[in-house]
């Protein structure tokens, strides 16, 4: 029954026009139009008293109609379903014979949508098969076939497995065929690509299998998608709708042509011996122009005319470029490395992300990193396993980066910049061991010393160290500058005999390092 009151108050909203609202209602706008012309006679406007019904609403809107009950002839639906399997027909031609026959016999005919419906509901209950026309260039069908081509390795003689991608227009049956190695993620994008460049455009609809590499999930109510295979849908502008679950009629010209590629390609090939999937590959794609350009059975042509003729025109343009196929992974934890894995290589990402969950875009050459849709990173991919991972120097924290630096020569040239008694210093703490990474350690106390205490002061300490111990120490240096024992008169002095080469005019010093001064006997000495 005609809903009424839902007619009603949708019409009362000025900017829904009729055919939105016979949209919303699942009725016909001539419906909605009749309804709003009755209401607007009857004096009947929005909102409306609970009591008033859709069935009161039909006796004050239409009283004559309401009285008597219409009778409306039955479709044939027999002889529907026989002439619908004929090239050309539709359920529209169909419909319009029907009312025809209708008008001369006095009888009064379904509507279109009613004698749509009624017609798939007997198709469902004898279990018929629907003919569905195809738009040309409007769709394409891609699937596996479940036959395979064996490869022979030539050194060790071991067979894997080829498997063939069928990718079918379904409006002219016009054929791509693809061995590839595996069922994988990348060589299903790629396999997409090259069915594209075949047959010179793409489609507007893409209608696959719901095989993991591409469909996640296919339920009632909602369709997720592999977030890659959407990204290259995106890329050709074409939209992907997966057959349903157990419904492989729903992508019928595909699982035909698997079963005709199965007959004349593979099987075809069953006596030859293949040494690698490019070898295969060629004798396929000699196979697949055969294939093409073979007559159909049923009606005059082949698969190459009728592209040709009917169906290449239709086709949008392909980009461009052709698309780099890239894999996305789930969610990835930064770990304290500040890095993430392509499964081949390691590589570095900013450290503000450690503990933050990341998305890697993989192609062949690049890998890309994602916070929150947002790129944090890009890499140069390396395809051969390193034994270090790719790091780079903006990634790090600034104590890492500076470690970077740590080297006998950048220190050697800091230490000459602050002075000339702090490049002696340094000079014995890098050739005061057995390798100059000993003395890594003290040249890096000097400069965190050089940045608290300030260069000058450092220089006037080592000055004083060099007349103290032999060899120097940092607990000492560190003492001095602690203390301010660095008196700047005498390191003055000190500075000149030293650069003049007068050391043996300076008071002999222990050396057993600082000698205790009268400050420490005025204290009491040691303690008791």
């Amino acid at each position: 029954m005609v809903d009424y009151r839902e007619i009603l108050r949708l019409s009362s909203d000025t900017t829904l026009s009729q055919r939105s609202i016979s949209i919303l209602v699942r009725c016909s706008h001539h419906t909605v139009k009749a309804v709003q012309t009755a209401a607007k006679l009857a004096g009947i406007s929005w909102p409306l008293d609970d009591m008033m019904t859709n069935l009161v609403l039909r006796a004050k809107l239409f009283p004559q109609t309401a009285k008597q009950t219409v009778k409306y002839a039955l479709p044939a639906f027999e002889e529907i379903h026989r002439e619908l399997s004929k090239p050309g027909v539709t359920l529209s031609l169909l419909w319009n014979e029907y009312c025809r026959d209708c008008t001369e016999h006095d009888e009064v005919p379904y509507m279109y949508s009613q004698f749509c419906e009624k017609y798939r509901q007997w198709a469902r209950a004898t279990k018929a098969t629907m003919r569905i026309q195809h738009k040309p260039g409007d769709a394409m069908e891609v699937d596996w076939a479940g036959n395979t081509l064996e490869i022979h390795d030539p050194v060790n003689g071991e067979i894997s497995k080829a498997y063939l991608f069928v990718a079918v227009l379904p409006c002219s049956c016009y054929t791509y065929v693809e061995l590839c190695g595996n069922m994988k993620l990348e060589n299903w994008l790629m396999c997409h690509v090259h069915a594209y460049s075949y047959f010179g455009g793409t489609t507007r609809l893409l209608i696959p299998d719901n095989l993991k590499t591409g469909v996640i999930s296919n339920t009632r109510y909602e369709t997720v998608l592999n977030r890659s295979y959407q990204e290259m849908a995106s890329y050709y502008d074409t939209a992907i709708v997966p057959a349903r679950v157990e419904h492989p009629r729903d992508k019928s010209h595909v699982e035909g042509t698997v079963k005709v590629a199965s007959t004349w390609i593979l099987a075809a090939l069953r006596s030859r011996r293949f040494f690698s999937v490019e070898e295969a590959n060629e004798a396929v794609a000699e196979k697949l122009e055969e294939l093409n350009e073979r007559p159909f059975k049923n009606r005059p042509g082949s698969r190459r005319r009728a592209f040709l003729e009917e169906e290449q025109e239709y086709l949008r343009p392909l980009p461009t470029k052709p698309y780099e196929p890239a894999i996305w992974s789930p969610d990835l934890l930064v770990g304290y490395d500040y890095l993430v894995s392509d499964g081949i290589n390691k590589y570095s990402v900013p450290f503000d992300l450690i503990g933050h969950k990341v998305n890697l875009r993989i192609t062949r050459d690049t890998l890309q990193v994602f916070y929150k849709g947002s790129l944090t990173a890009i890499h140069q991919r390396l395809l051969v396993p390193q034994y270090h991972p790719v790091v780079k120097p903006e990634h790090m924290p600034p104590e890492h980066r500076q470690y970077l630096h740590y080297n006998a020569e950048d220190f050697s040239r800091w230490a000459d910049s602050v002075g000339h008694n702090t490049g002696k210093v340094v000079h014995m703490f890098l050739t005061g061991g057995r390798e100059p990474e000993q003395g890594f350690k003290a040249c890096t106390s000097m400069t965190k010393m050089a940045a608290k205490y300030g260069e000058k002061r450092l220089e006037e300490a080592c000055s004083r160290l060099l007349l103290l111990s032999t060899p120097p120490s940092i607990r000492t240096l560190r003492t001095i500058l602690q203390n301010n024992e660095c008196r700047t008169a005498f390191s003055q002095s000190a500075n000149a005999d030293i650069t003049e080469g007068n050391s043996e005019d300076l008071p002999s010093m222990p050396e057993h390092g600082i000698i205790r001064g009268a400050k420490y006997f005025r204290k009491g000495g040691a303690s008791k």
